[in-house]
This record gives structure tokens, sequence and C-alpha cells, in this order.
């Protein structure tokens, strides 16, 4: 079975990222790092997110764990 996963803010991160680096996207809003996995999600189900940096320069991570563009911010937490 797999647990929903909770909003861990409803609007996005804004995230300084390094090109070519590996970032692992909170997927089920129970990490204390956000938006970034801390393992909080062993047991529900949900995996975290991999994303590989296109360039260096400020992405949004998706806060509400909604988005259909997962692991960014596609604005789904407007209609929330």
């Amino acid at each position: 079975m797999t647990d929903a996963p909770i909003i861990a803010q409803k609007g996005p991160y804004a995230t300084e990222v390094v090109e070519g680096k590996n970032y692992f996207w909170c997927a089920c809003g129970r990490s204390k790092n956000q938006p970034f996995c801390d393992s909080s999600h062993k047991g529900t189900g949900i995996s975290p997110v991999k994303y590989t940096a296109t360039k260096t320069g400020k992405v949004f991570f998706c806060g509400c764990k909604q988005s259909s563009k997962m692991p960014l911010c596609d604005g789904t937490h407007n209609k929330l």
C-alpha cells in the first residue's frame, strides 16, 4: 500500500542548482530537508525523484507534491 504524499508547503522551493549535479527531490513530503530527500519516505511506498540539473541557476521544486511535472513546480499548488 502506498501512502499519499503530504503537502510540505503550498508553493515552490526556489533552489539554486549546479549543472550536472544530481538532486533527490522529496516526493513524500515528510523530509525535514525540503525540498530534498532525507529518507523519511521509508515504508510509505513513495520514492524520491532524481533530478539532474541541465544548467546552473535557480529552479522551482514542487512543494505541494502534486505537480504533473515532478520534481518541478507546475502551479498545481494554486488549486489546492
